[in-house]
């Protein structure tokens, strides 16, 4: 299959292919952009001036959050606003969900193309857009994008993105697992003009409150965005009134300009080099027992950047994303690792990166694909493996290593998707948010956090079981941390959490299952580090809980309840839940970073002591021995890791003796032989084959059942029939950990590391 590169003749205009701008626009001679810009501003008006445009941003996002009725708004912060120049680069973003942002210039550059001709961009107009194939994550993120004008010319933009409650579709809330295609989900609306002359179309609206299950909800919903776009606008023209429009430009330009200015300089210190991630999606329709492969490839290039999903699986089900939500997953992590010391501006670095995936895989799917589930699948694999490629490639560097960030928690949402009639007899359907609890990943430096929430969106938070119950007819019976859950590594990852409840002030809610990440871990750890635990669905039907709660006699755990366990299929329709039956949720864990034996005995004994890890894992992956009283046994800790590593050691191993020229990961270093570059033991020196093979080639290899690499893993045969291992290579010298792989069995050993030439 050919990549977008080699697609010479072929039109990603947003119809058959997704929309993938053109180096030079074409936008309608009627349409005048502002391009004057000051090249002299003095240091502090040029801070002022920054400074006033990231607070726009900020305003722009509270607006929405205060006007809107939802609680995805209130609670789950799934909006982003943006400011982008006159012709769509990003001037920032906002501090919210990142990758709505991401997915924001491909529409604003779509509208320029296919709108500034007929029926025109006019001060006073706005847009409405939700197509995915044109630049939206999928159809229930909906966006309103404002064009700016000073004296007749179109000066910038402010956009903001919102997910909507319910746009129609199949299934209530519109996320649709059983979707085969894009007419079975909600409406599709390329950029469409709703505001003309500061009124809003009230045929247009109608027409998109049409295809609504809650129709006053989401025109709440869009009046709360027209009033972040307005409040925006003003805070901008205020800006350009005070202190001219060359001025407010300049200061634009020159964003973007010291942006890029920044990421060519941390590329300066980067080797050439390739980079890969290979993961795996299970089931993408309900009855699918399959696993799809997810790969993503980062080449750097000098002073360029290029990513590719060369190896993808193809689209298929209801699993898919298009160009735009696969490139905007991507620009998150490359964003927070690579330009967070912008300001949540990606702009100047975007000159120099490339996006080349291959057009009818899953996370590059053509129209009419189902896309409806994209954000909880498609994207998000799409996104976390970006946090490992940039991870290994920035890691030869002393200061940016600092940055590294392993696979945060729900790196694939365990959705659960329900719907019914509430506590006041109104019909209701929704998803849970409290996925969004999410963990962070560990760094090379510390250990994650626990439930940190997802690093997608920085100011997100989890909402309380009570603005959820007040919500929807539920009654929590708890919410908590799952020990063991955290990725094991010389720094842990973050835990994740565990949602319970039944249904109450209604006869029954009916639920759907949308998940993956079940049977394989997806939030994988990096440089000998371990995953985090996978999604878990829990049901019990027919329990005591209601005899329980008579007694006061509180659950603190599902599996204290008495009735029929049963075991929920990943993409589960039309399931009910009574009152008596109780539903459980635990999201992924964070990954690990780092050998396990690496970790100091005393946090392990902490660990253990506050619950993040149990004695048996402390054992078993940490090679840490406690004692009666809870204590670390050093000398048998001691003892145990060196017999662990002494039965891995090869008889023989060659050991280097050249410089050294770069370290690669924490296990992995480069020295220059009399017969050239080798890979090396970082530990030891043990000689890892020359730098032109897969050093796991020369590693020694051990190969168990995928329920090794994190004890909440059970036996994957419940969801998928393909087998997935855990893969670890040693050192042959010294019995170190170098590094692990999640793989199906009979996928080859990936290549993770490929260094280009090196001086």
């Amino acid at each position: 299959m050919a990549k977008v590169s080699e697609m010479h003749s072929t039109a990603f205009d947003g119809r058959g292919h997704g929309y993938v701008p053109p180096k030079q626009l074409s936008i309608s001679p009627r349409l005048k952009l502002h391009k004057s810009a000051s090249r002299e501003i003095d240091p502090i008006t040029y801070e002022v001036v920054r400074h006033s445009l990231w607070h726009v941003n900020e305003e722009h996002g509270a607006t929405i959050q205060r006007l809107s009725g939802s609680p995805v708004a209130m609670y789950a912060l799934d909006l982003n606003p943006s400011i982008l120049t006159e012709d769509g680069e990003f001037v920032y973003f906002g501090p919210y969900m990142q990758y709505m942002s991401g997915v924001t210039d491909t529409q604003v550059k779509w509208t320029l193309e296919y709108r500034s001709d007929n029926p025109g961009i006019r001060d006073g107009d706005m847009f409405l857009a939700n197509d995915p194939w044109v630049g939206a994550a999928h159809q229930q993120d909906v966006m309103l994008l404002c064009p700016i004008f000073w004296q007749g010319e179109l000066f910038c933009w402010v956009t903001n993105c919102l997910h909507q409650y319910d746009i129609g579709g199949i299934t209530p809330s519109s996320f649709c697992p059983a979707a085969e295609n894009a007419f079975e989900e909600g409406i599709l609306i390329p950029p469409l003009k709703i505001v003309e002359g500061n009124e809003i179309r009230r045929d247009i609206e109608e027409l998109y409150l049409r295809s609504s299950r809650k129709p006053e909800a989401v025109a709440l919903d869009f009046r709360a965005q027209l009033a972040g776009n307005n409040t925006a606008k003003e805070r901008v023209l205020q800006l350009i009134r005070r202190y001219g429009p060359e001025v407010v430009k300049g200061v634009m330009r020159r964003v973007l300009d010291i942006g890029e200015a920044a990421f060519l300089k941390k590329l300066a210190r980067l080797p050439d080099g390739v980079w890969r991630d290979r993961t795996y999606v299970e089931c993408c329709r309900p009855g699918d027992r399959r696993t799809h492969r997810v790969v993503l490839t980062l080449r750097k290039q000098g002073d360029k950047l290029v990513f590719e999903n060369d190896g993808t699986a193809a689209q298929d089900g209801a699993m898919n994303a298009t160009f735009s939500g696969w490139r905007g997953s991507i620009m998150v992590a490359l964003n927070q690792l690579l330009c967070w010391d912008q300001y949540f501006s990606i702009g100047g670095a975007l000159r120099h990166v490339e996006f080349d995936p291959t057009p009818g895989t899953m996370n590059c799917a053509d129209f009419p694909a189902s896309v409806s589930t994209a954000p909880v699948q498609a994207m998000e694999i799409s996104l976390y493996p970006a946090y490992n490629v940039l991870s290994k490639m920035i890691y030869s560097d002393p200061d940016m290593r600092k940055d590294i960030m392993c696979i945060g928690g729900t790196s694939q949402w365990p959705a659960t998707l329900f719907r019914g009639q509430d506590q006041w007899g109104e019909r209701f359907g929704y998803i849970l948010v409290d996925p969004i609890g999410g963990a962070i990943g560990a760094f090379a430096q510390g250990d994650g956090i626990s439930t940190g929430g997802q690093s997608r969106t920085p100011i997100c938070k989890l909402p309380n079981v009570e603005h959820t119950e007040q919500s929807f007819p539920v009654l929590f019976l708890y919410r908590k941390e799952v020990p063991d859950s955290g990725g094991a590594g010389k720094w842990r990852g973050g835990l994740s959490a565990e949602s319970c409840f039944i249904p109450h002030g209604t006869g029954e809610i009916t639920h759907d299952t949308l998940s993956s990440g079940n049977a394989i871990p997806t939030s994988t750890g990096m440089m000998g580090g371990y995953p985090g635990a996978p999604n878990v669905y829990k049901f019990v039907r027919g329990s005591d809980v209601g005899e329980r709660l008579a007694a006061q006699r509180m659950p603190g755990d599902i599996a204290e309840l008495k009735g029929e366990p049963v075991t929920l299929q990943l993409r589960q329709e039309n399931f009910t839940q009574q009152p008596a039956d109780v539903y459980a949720v635990i999201w992924t864990a964070a990954g690990g970073f780092g050998d396990p034996f690496e970790r100091d005995p005393e946090r392990v004994r902490a660990d253990v002591e506050s619950r993040a890890v149990t004695a048996d894992a402390a054992r078993a992956i940490y090679g840490v021995v406690l004692d009666a009283s809870g204590n670390v046994d050093a000398g048998a800790t001691q003892r145990l890791r060196a017999d662990k590593r002494g039965g891995r050691r090869k008889t023989g191993a060659r050991i280097l003796t050249g410089p050294l020229v770069s370290p690669l990961t924490d296990n992995l270093a480069l020295r220059r032989e009399s017969d050239g570059l080798h890979n090396a033991c970082a530990k030891c020196a043990a000689d890892l084959g020359p730098a032109r093979d897969n050093y796991k080639d020369h590693c020694v290899r051990e190969e168990a059942d995928v329920s090794a690499s994190n004890p909440n893993l059970g036996d994957y045969r419940r969801y998928i029939d393909d087998k997935p291992v855990f893969r670890q290579f040693f050192c042959p010298g010294c019995g170190a950990l170098i590094e692990n792989e999640i793989a199906r069995a009979d996928d080859p050993v990936l290549r993770d590391i490929e260094l280009g030439r090196v001086e």
